[in-house]
């Protein structure tokens, strides 16, 4: 129940379509109910043998209302057959049958059109809350989940939620009013026979609520395997060339089938649970039409209490309950199991995101000066990364981290950007904590060039757009040429307008690289970030590129990442890393003068 508490806001938008659902399943319920009693003067016309009444009767309370209505139908077939006949009065009785009938589908046709949009609703503003969270939280949340994981959620998790509470949202006024409607008529046809039908509903709710008490876990099982199942699909086609370089086809084929071994198993266990529900309750529902049968038939026969075609149409309005109540107990079904995707859904949006702007944060659109990291400290997990790590960058220089793998260099650059917090130490611009700056402006100061260029299934000119949304195509073509990109950008058939495939994969490694500084060169931010642009190029490509980032760091305050150190040869100080801590920093030639870590990193590339 708290799942549907903390879903009902999505409703709240389009109410207006619940209303009139509402409004249209009040009057599907009310004809469903007359249609099947309408049945009685047309049984009564065929074969009625009751004494005719000629005077019109009086109503005499809600008490004697069965009694009226079987007067008054009665007087209305005897002087209408006496008028025009018992073909005519059949024809009048059948065409009101139909027209209740046609009201009846009418009003159920409008209430599914109503709910539709608010369904369809609920799910758009759902996704669409769904991936605003996933594009705020921090990277570090993705670094403990599965993308596949994350996918299954947006996807068919999501889509279970509207299969689940938003089906209820169909059934929670049209299937019990329609109950409530024919249990009145039947009451007011004999409130004997009635009994039987109110200890049905108790009985038939309890045994159907023992059958349903496992299906959240069981639910909860096949929404995370299916997420395994995407999550591997994922991986596989990401590293699909190692695969297939190592030959290890028949390995991921192996942990693949034994995910969808183990869904099919889940997807079973949940399927013959859930499936329980219409049957037994439409054999529950056959045993009370059974008794009714008997004890019916036992007072139309012998007592003579009830008339023929009034018994024919309670056992219709009897069997009108059962297609209502097998439809509440699957949605009580449908329920259980969207818990489960609810749970998953709403354990996204409901984590707190740690790197959030403080109130009143500052907004800092200019560069003044330099950037200062002074002591700082971080883990991942329980390993240390930073040890009081202290540098200068000041305006317009061009600092270098340098070191082994796993020295700390693209901490700094993350932590710099505040993808990840500091937990100890500061960092400064101007003078003012980042932390008191807002995220926005903060990242507006920088451009960043990673090791893998990462570009989308887009058209060039939008992957570069991204850098500056308004920008005009000269733009873009000024800074394809400061990247040393036009070159190859205009021999291609459409120019910036030609599709680079997924992740640029139409693109050399070289092209794409070149394609990732355009779009740091197009922002023009004050703050450039090089976190190791080379390290994954070929040496003609990276001559290229190398000219690309010299022209893009002029007049710029840069920090280079460097594994590749004939990149920096030129930086205004190179600092040089080790498990986290300096242990050199100087100019190139000086650092090389001092016989240490520098110059072995520089010897072990065979650079001089």
């Amino acid at each position: 129940m708290k799942y549907i508490k903390k879903i009902f806001p999505f409703v709240l938008p389009y109410k207006k379509y619940a209303f009139l659902n509402i409004f249209a399943n009040i009057f599907y319920a009310l004809f469903s109910t007359l249609s099947m009693v309408a049945l009685i003067p047309m049984l009564k016309v065929m074969f009625g043998k009751e004494e005719p009444i000629t005077e019109t009767p009086k109503f005499e309370g809600l008490l004697h209302l069965g009694d009226f209505f079987n007067n008054y139908s009665n007087y209305y077939i005897t002087t209408t057959s006496a008028e025009k006949g018992e073909v005519y009065t059949l024809t009048i009785i059948v065409i009101l049958i139909i027209s209740l009938f046609l009201l009846k589908n009418l009003f159920n046709y409008m209430g599914l059109f109503f709910i539709a949009y608010l369904r369809n609703g609920v799910l758009k503003d759902l996704r669409d809350k769904l991936y605003k969270k996933i594009v705020e939280l921090p990277i570090s949340f993705y670094s403990e989940k599965r993308k596949g994981d994350i996918i299954a959620r947006m996807t068919s998790d999501v889509q279970e939620v509207q299969n689940s509470f938003l089906a209820v949202l169909e059934l929670i006024v049209k299937e019990p009013l329609t109950i409530i409607f024919t249990i009145i008529m039947m009451v007011i046809i004999s409130p004997k026979l009635t009994l039987f039908v109110f200890i049905f509903i108790p009985v038939s709710g309890y045994i159907i609520s023992l059958i349903g008490k496992q299906l959240k876990k069981k639910s909860d099982r096949v929404q995370r395997e299916n997420g395994h199942i995407l999550s591997n699909l994922e991986e596989t086609l990401t590293g699909l060339k190692i695969i297939k370089a190592f030959n290890a086809e028949n390995r991921f084929t192996k942990f693949f089938q034994q995910s969808t071994q183990r869904h099919y198993k889940f997807s079973n266990d949940l399927m013959h649970r859930k499936n329980l529900a219409s049957p037994v309750s439409e054999f529950l529902g056959i045993i009370v039409i059974a008794i009714l049968l008997l004890y019916g038939g036992r007072m139309v026969i012998l007592e003579g209490s009830l008339d023929g075609a009034s018994f024919i149409a309670y056992m219709g309005l009897a069997y009108n309950i059962l297609t209502p109540a097998k439809a509440i107990s699957k949605a009580s079904y449908e329920v259980k199991k969207g818990n489960a995707a609810a749970e998953r859904v709403l354990s996204v949006l409901e984590t707190k995101n740690p790197i959030r702007d403080k109130e009143n944060a500052i907004v800092k659109d200019s560069f003044e000066s330099g950037i200062s990291i002074n002591n700082i400290s971080f883990k991942y997990d329980d390993y240390d990364v930073l040890k009081n790590f202290s540098i200068e960058v000041p305006k317009g220089k061009t600092i270098a981290l340098v070191g082994q793998s796993g020295s700390g260099k693209s901490t700094i650059a993350n932590l710099v950007t505040r993808f990840y917090d500091i937990e100890r130490g500061e960092i400064l611009i101007d003078g003012t904590n980042i932390k008191d700056i807002s995220k926005e402006s903060l990242r507006n100061l920088m451009g960043m060039v990673t090791q893998d260029a990462i570009l989308f299934n887009e058209t060039i000119k939008n992957n570069i757009l991204i850098a500056k949304e308004d920008a005009t195509d000269k733009e873009i073509i000024d800074a394809l040429k400061i990247a040393n990109a036009w070159e190859f950008v205009s021999e291609l058939p459409k120019g910036i307008e030609t599709n680079i495939g997924d992740s640029g994969n139409k693109l050399s490694g070289g092209q794409k690289q070149r394609l990732s500084i355009a779009r740091a060169v197009l922002k023009n931010p004050p703050i450039m970030i090089l976190d190791e642009a080379t390290s994954a190029l070929d040496t003609e490509s990276e001559k290229l590129v190398q000219k690309a980032l010299e022209n893009m760091m002029k007049n710029r305050t840069s920090i280079v990442i460097a594994h590749r150190l004939s990149t920096i040869q030129n930086a205004d100080n190179i600092i040089v890393m080790q498990r986290g801590e300096i242990v050199e920093q100087g100019k190139h030639n000086e650092l090389l003068a001092l016989n240490g870590t520098y110059k072995n990193l520089v010897e072990m590339q065979s650079f001089e």
